[in-house]
């Protein structure tokens, strides 16, 4: 079963020392590829470096997520575009001496976005911070725009003021996916109705996750991208563990089975697709 996790962090294994077996456990669950989702300054060389290690097998996204986000965001923001411009300037890929390829070009923007549930609890200092957060995820949205590249989406607790802000940016709906879809069937079909895409993670396989399952079931198959969210969001049967972009699996059997009613190598032929078209890859 080929199966493309769209969303994963690979930090905190490549700081171990355990990325290479967590790696080899994902080639051997059957993974083609993965995509090592960047969040701020700290961790979008190295995911390059890693693209650029393992081309075809994991591929990388440059943004600024919510939760990274300070005083000083537009410092971090103004690094986010050197990315592409990098990769133009390489050239085409090529492989050079020792093996090593041109430099990857992102396949996405982001994460970006909205999140409300890390916000502090004094008031004062939430909406300061959720001030940041909103120019923040402006900015990168008019980059999105300017680099015509898809767009992967953190909103947490903040739905509809992120659906109010890609509205307004004039990021076309097609190429903005929402990671971790933890919504309802409502807000689906406000995305749906847009032409936008969503990926669900492991909390698929939760038990209080109905209205999850709803959703995913509601945007149909022919739309449906998976993620592990990894390490965090891990699986049935794994739950409780750290997890790793091989448990993916779990999931796509899960959703096969209990979603949509089909074999797992037809979910994962649906899934392995979308992710292909989605991301360009």
């Amino acid at each position: 079963m080929g199966l493309i996790d769209t969303h994963t962090h690979l930090e905190s294994f490549a700081r171990a020392g355990t990325l290479p077996g967590v790696l080899a456990r994902a080639r051997e669950a059957g993974l083609e590829k993965m995509i090592a989702i960047g969040t701020s300054p700290e961790d979008w060389a190295l995911y390059r470096s890693l693209a650029q290690e393992h081309a075809g097998f994991v591929h990388h996204t440059v943004g600024l997520h919510p939760c990274a986000v300070e005083a000083d965001w537009e410092t971090a923001q103004a690094q986010v575009e050197g990315f592409w411009e990098a990769t133009q300037a390489s050239g085409p890929p090529s492989t050079g001496a020792g093996g090593m390829s041109a430099l990857p070009r992102p396949v996405a923007l982001g994460e970006i976005g909205l999140d409300r549930f890390h916000l502090p609890k004094d008031a004062a200092e939430a909406e300061k911070i959720f001030g940041w957060q909103r120019a923040a995820f402006g900015a990168g949205l008019a980059l999105a725009k300017r680099l015509d590249c898809p767009v992967v989406i953190h909103s947490r607790g903040a739905f509809g003021e992120c659906v109010e802000m890609i509205d307004a940016s004039g990021v076309a709906w097609a190429k903005v996916v929402f990671h971790c879809f933890t919504e309802g069937e409502a807000e689906m079909a406000e995305l749906v109705r847009r032409g936008g895409f969503v990926s669900f993670t492991g909390i698929l396989t939760y038990k209080s996750a109905a209205n999850i399952r709803a959703a995913a079931k509601a945007q149909g198959l022919a739309r449906l991208m998976i993620e592990t969210d990894a390490p965090y969001l891990t699986p049935v049967p794994h739950r409780g563990k750290p997890n790793e972009p091989a448990f993916l699996r779990h999931t796509a059997e899960f959703a096969a089975r209990e979603v949509f009613g089909v074999g797992c190598d037809e979910l994962a032929a649906a899934t392995t697709a979308n992710a292909r078209k989605f991301f360009g890859l």
